[in-house]
């Protein structure tokens, strides 16, 4: 059994493909992950943090 890993989208990208590979680790549409981002950006600020993070730590597709 192959085990799912967390890693950045190369297809479903706006930016940097981390909304897309965690729609696709978690098998959800790409937008309702892209809106609730974008609902923790605005309830707070710390979603533009945790975005530029899961950029630089989440690994890319081949």
């Amino acid at each position: 059994m192959e085990q799912k890993k967390l890693l950045r989208s190369n297809s479903n990208k706006m930016i940097a493909g981390v909304c897309g590979g965690i729609a696709e680790y978690i098998n959800l549409d790409p937008t309702v992950v892209r809106l609730l981002w974008v609902i923790l950006c605005l309830a707070g600020g710390t979603g533009i943090v945790a975005y530029i993070v899961a950029a630089i730590i989440m690994p890319s597709q081949y």
